[in-house]
């Protein structure tokens, strides 16, 4: 009988020097100006990205064709505490509509005007086989990491 070891969540945070309302502005009505365009699923080159500001809204991509791919949608919405978004894009990098994990963004005011962003990107042994592959990917230096740092850098520019 084998055991199956479920993995870890992948966390990472980033601090910025912003206010919560205006981290959170960022992160949610700015998502199509940061998001890395590398980072893509469709087909054609990304031209976008869009979270929908409502809870059962959609959140996915804008090819340069203009074809939108579907990543997942808004589980929670509540400005500008906290964002969960269900993630339905496979270990394979194709959406999958049966596939649920969850990317939980909660910001927290560390003082006036800084605030802290804490992702976790959690439920990935819904990925099955490819849980602790895509867990990895997640969290390398080109993962979350590398995502959230072009969200720091967008509040920069928004703020500076």
């Amino acid at each position: 009988m084998s055991v199956t070891v479920k993995p870890a969540p992948v966390k990472k945070s980033v601090t910025v020097e912003a206010p919560i309302e205006q981290a959170f502005q960022v992160f949610t009505e700015g998502f199509g100006r940061w998001w890395p365009r590398s980072n893509s699923i469709g087909k054609s080159p990304i031209a976008s990205a869009v979270i929908e500001p409502r809870t059962g809204g959609r959140w996915y991509e804008v090819g340069q064709d203009g074809a939108e791919c579907e990543w997942g949608e808004v589980l929670a919405w509540d400005p500008p505490n906290h964002l969960l978004l269900v993630w339905r894009i496979g270990a394979n990098w194709q959406f999958d509509s049966e596939l649920h994990t969850e990317v939980d963004v909660r910001f927290v005011a560390v003082s006036d005007g800084v605030t802290r962003v804490d992702l976790e990107h959690r439920l990935l042994e819904n990925m099955g086989d490819a849980a602790e592959s895509a867990r990895q990917t997640f969290e390398s230096e080109n993962g979350w990491s590398a995502i959230l740092a072009s969200f720091a850098a967008s509040v920069l520019e928004a703020h500076g």
